[in-house]
């Protein structure tokens, strides 16, 4: 089903996923989740027209990548050769640049009625990066959950970082303020003034950021979460209205951002609207050496898994 057309005349499509509860709507541009139902509530932000993902988005529903999340200062070194990125929020680069993975047109490569598997090529030198990547990722619904499963490889030695950047409200409306968050997560990544993390993971132990046990997100530090927390292996769990996602990843941490520069002028949604959980390795890997690892090699293939489960 033809859900738009770009400028260029590149047809976007929808595919539409279902299985028990759970209805989902995912677009060819940028493996888009325009929608996920879970009975007949909608649980994540969506846009109305391919015009709106152009030109209104804040990543809604999008893969992000090459690398998700930021590089310091829109640069990286990697064996001996520095790499320049498109330094597109401050001095850092953000989601892969400019022209991120979630402004392009992936290609559907299966599908069937509860799952659908899209793949993008990015070449050499795309967005300063190194090396042809190809990526992929498979949306499936079942058992009462969204699993995506991301690989890629790439012909030379680069770095990747893929995640998804859907907003929550488990409502279908409103904000999130109140919605009540709980995460395995021993310690988290301090920033600087740049959202670039100082390099030491933080106990979260007497901070606004102890999730360890149940919190709403506007119960401290005024609901302005946009940090990386290191995930010990453990279940994130949200609660919103009736409705609670349990989320496991094979990932070491994951991104809460709580929606709040989210502004209902440059986009359809104001401040709280959505929040993220965006499973991945951390921000700023490729100049942190002592963080895992985001390197891929030739040969190598990177696989992940992030679960969404509702309860």
């Amino acid at each position: 089903m033809i859900f738009g057309t770009l400028p260029s005349g590149q047809q976007v499509e929808r595919v539409e996923l279902s299985s028990g509860r759970l209805r989902a709507e995912v677009l060819t541009y940028g493996a888009i989740i325009r929608t996920l139902e879970v009975s007949g509530v909608n649980v994540v932000l969506g846009l109305d027209t391919l015009d709106d993902y152009r030109t209104r988005s804040r990543y809604f529903g999008a893969v992000v990548g090459r690398y998700g999340n930021r590089i310091a200062n829109a640069r990286f070194t990697l064996d001996g050769v520095e790499f320049a990125l498109p330094a597109n929020n401050g001095p850092n680069c953000l989601h892969g640049g400019v022209e991120g993975f979630d402004s392009k047109v992936w290609t559907i490569a299966e599908r069937t009625g509860s799952s659908v598997t899209l793949t993008l090529t990015s070449p050499d030198g795309d967005q300063g990066f190194p090396g042809t990547l190809t990526a992929s990722v498979t949306y499936t619904l079942a058992d009462d959950a969204l699993r995506i499963d991301y690989t890629a490889e790439s012909d030379a030695p680069t770095v990747v970082n893929l995640t998804n950047h859907s907003y929550f409200n488990l409502k279908g409306g409103g904000d999130v303020l109140d919605h009540v968050v709980q995460m395995e997560a021993e310690h988290y990544l301090p920033v600087d003034d740049d959202k670039i993390p100082t390099g030491e993971a933080a106990p979260v132990k007497g901070t606004p950021f102890d999730f360890t046990e149940p919190h709403t997100v506007d119960e401290r530090y005024d609901g302005a979460y946009d940090h990386c927390f290191v995930l010990d292996g453990g279940a994130i769990k949200v609660t919103g209205g009736e409705l609670t996602m349990e989320v496991t990843t094979t990932e070491p941490g994951v991104q809460f951002y709580a929606g709040g520069m989210l502004d209902g002028v440059a986009t359809p949604f104001g401040p709280f609207a959505g929040l993220c959980l965006e499973t991945q390795h951390y921000p700023d890997a490729p100049n942190q050496p002592q963080f895992p690892s985001t390197v891929l090699r030739p040969g190598e293939r990177r696989a992940s898994t992030t679960t969404y489960r509702f309860i």
